[in-house]
């Protein structure tokens, strides 16, 4: 199998060093999946804007945060878990409440519930989730234009999981608990 090692900035395009430079500016440092984007001339860039226009959608920081934790639970992606647990706390999501998340459900709010749900069964059959959940998802106060939103943030949180998959690069966020710890 190939190895793949995070590329430092010395070793991506000028363009990619730019954002490198606006990533370390912005966050303090480059993240290893961000820094395996560099790896492409246009992958960081392209993933950067995709990633940002989210931002725009129908939702909220964070219901973008429960998406990207189911969506990433249901991928089994270690990196972007351990990524987004960090972010979900941020937004303002307890320990318990992220693992309900990730499980796919929120017993804590109906309408993160729908979301999450319809979330999960969207990554978990390949866009063709039980139409119930759709139905429940619209009832607890969605817009239909939103499904439009919840596809791209799947498939946002898709191009991560898989890059990581793929690559198996370092963690470098605090590892998030196993998923089991919470339902026993």
């Amino acid at each position: 199998m190939a190895t793949f090692t995070v590329p430092t900035r010395d070793q991506v395009s000028a363009q990619n060093q730019q954002l490198f430079d606006n990533l370390q500016k912005g966050l303090g440092f480059v993240p290893n999946l961000y820094a395996t984007f560099g790896l492409s001339d246009n992958g960081l860039g392209a993933y950067l804007a995709f990633q940002q226009s989210q931002t725009k959608g129908a939702f909220k920081a964070k219901e973008r945060e429960a998406i990207n934790l189911v969506v990433s639970q249901a991928n089994n992606c270690v990196y972007c878990l351990a990524a987004h647990t960090a972010l979900g706390k941020m937004n303002g999501f307890s320990d318990e409440q992220i693992l309900q998340l990730r499980a796919g459900h929120a017993d804590f709010d109906p309408k993160l519930d729908a979301l999450v749900k319809l979330a999960k069964a969207i990554t978990e059959t390949k866009g063709h989730p039980a139409t119930d959940l759709v139905d429940a998802y619209i009832e607890a106060g969605y817009a239909k234009s939103s499904v439009v939103d919840l596809i791209l943030m799947v498939g946002d949180k898709i191009i991560s999981n898989y890059l990581h998959s793929l690559t198996q690069i370092p963690v470098d966020f605090p590892a998030a608990p196993v998923l089991e710890t919470a339902e026993a």
